[in-house]
């Protein structure tokens, strides 16, 4: 094939409509604009939504609003049962250590335990934030709180 040999896909190309030439040609008299009307005058633009003097949708649907909940702090919140039930005496608690154990799964800021449930084993926890119960807890039991976030 040629450079010259190129040539459009049939019904690919129009002839230009040719307005203004004569009755019998179907396009004379208004030129397919109709009569008279903002849609017939010379230089008619009318605007994308503009209906007429009538208040535009864009306008009549209220506004979306704004809402804080995108800048919010979203802990992963464990109890204290969970980690009795699912870590020895002595074990290094921390949301790496969650993780491993498959307690905790998702994205979060950070972790916060809270007091739900009893201790009787010492852990060393270190987590986002910590409940003062859950802090009281732990410590009572023999253990060490470290928290990381203001709580």
């Amino acid at each position: 094939m040629r450079l010259h040999e190129l040539a459009p896909r049939p019904g690919a190309k129009h002839r230009r409509k040719r307005l203004g030439c004569g009755e019998s040609s179907g396009h004379g008299k208004t030129s397919g604009r109709g009569h008279k009307g903002q849609k017939a005058r010379a230089g008619a633009a009318i605007r994308l939504g503009f209906e007429g003097g009538q208040m535009p949708l864009y306008r009549r649907v209220p506004g979306k609003g704004f809402n804080n909940a995108r800048f919010a702090t979203n802990y992963a919140v464990i109890n204290l049962s969970t980690l009795e039930e699912r870590f020895e005496a002595g074990a290094e608690i921390n949301e790496l250590a969650l993780r491993e154990s498959g307690i905790l799964r998702g994205r979060y800021h950070g972790v916060k335990i809270l007091g739900s449930g009893e201790v009787t084993k010492s852990f060393t926890v270190s987590v986002a934030a910590i409940s003062a119960s859950a802090r009281e807890k732990i410590e009572k039991a023999g253990g060490t709180v470290t928290a990381l976030a203001a709580s």
